[in-house]
């Protein structure tokens, strides 16, 4: 067996963090490393020497997931509401899927990562996340170095007055968001406002496939009466809740009443209060989890039909 294809099956991890991370898409991820694979395997069969694989692995990876993020930009410029990435489970059997989970991995750093284009996301994740030299990132994007330089530059100061700041012990934070779960479960509002960030900013990705908002809800009380609301709503209709971490994070699992995933509420804490709800309700972004249930469905009426948007 020759170096490169010895070495494939331990940089699938690397592969899938760089692509998830380009992507903020477990699907898309995944095929780009299946792409990236069989290129690979290509130029092995060919008798193609390849000196480094982890390099050459991390190159093929990234310049696939440049060309499916610029496809993947214009899709969302059309997309309904707004867009959240992925969830990926902490706990996924996967091995592939075994990456480090960092507030890299966060989906409040995925979604600011939206600002960014196709190679400034690339450049910025080899070197900030990665921590690959200027040498490196200039051969793997085709730039050269003085450009990659400048590339980072722009990025950084493109994300910097949104990228989510972890200032917190994990302790704290996981006790927060713990307190923030059980004043939903109850939709308790009072409990609700208690937790939340004065300019906390709710957000609902249903990609038109969902009832979901298409504008985020802004301010504690605004965002605690709309959720206590939607909750207790939910209850009534049999809606169950399960805990389950996502993106290096607790998360709120929604089920319908026959275990069917409806939707996964992510929180960014932020200075000892939440700052960011996430509801990832499209059924396309929750399909590699779990059966996904009809939302439309449970509110009754069919699409279109009478119930909150959540």
């Amino acid at each position: 067996m020759t170096q490169s294809s010895a070495a494939l099956p331990e940089l699938r991890p690397l592969m899938f963090s760089i692509a998830y991370r380009m992507l903020g898409s477990v699907v898309e991820a995944e095929d780009v490393v299946q792409d990236a694979y069989l290129r690979i395997e290509e130029r092995r069969v060919a008798g193609l020497h390849i000196e480094n694989p982890e390099a050459f692995s991390a190159t093929v990876t990234t310049r696939l997931a440049i060309d499916a993020l610029r496809s993947a930009r214009r899709q969302r410029e059309v997309y309904v509401g707004p867009w959240m990435p992925e969830p990926l489970p902490d706990d996924d059997a996967d091995p592939a899927h075994r990456v480090e989970r960092d507030e890299t991995l966060s989906f409040a750093f995925l979604a600011v990562l939206e600002r960014l284009g196709p190679v400034e996301r690339a450049v910025f994740l080899l070197r900030e996340v990665f921590a690959y030299d200027y040498p490196t990132i200039a051969e793997i994007v085709d730039r050269d170095e003085a450009a990659c330089r400048q590339i980072l530059h722009r990025a950084k100061a493109r994300i910097a007055d949104g990228r989510p700041r972890f200032d917190a012990p994990q302790e704290r934070d996981a006790e927060l968001t713990e307190a923030f779960f059980a004043a939903l479960e109850v939709g308790d509002v009072d409990r609700l406002v208690g937790v939340l960030a004065d300019d906390v900013v709710f957000y609902g990705d249903g990609g038109g496939r969902a009832p979901a908002i298409r504008e985020p809800v802004r301010g504690s009380v605004a965002v605690a009466r709309f959720l206590g609301g939607l909750f207790r709503r939910g209850t009534q209709l049999g809606v169950r809740l399960e805990r389950r971490r996502v993106n290096g994070a607790p998360a709120l699992w929604v089920r319908g009443p026959d275990g069917a995933l409806l939707s996964i509420v992510m929180v960014q804490v932020r200075a000892g209060s939440v700052q960011t709800i996430a509801n990832q309700l499209n059924p396309e972004k929750l399909a590699h989890l779990a059966p996904v249930g009809d939302l439309y469905v449970l509110l009754g009426g069919g699409r279109g039909g009478g119930g909150p948007s959540a």
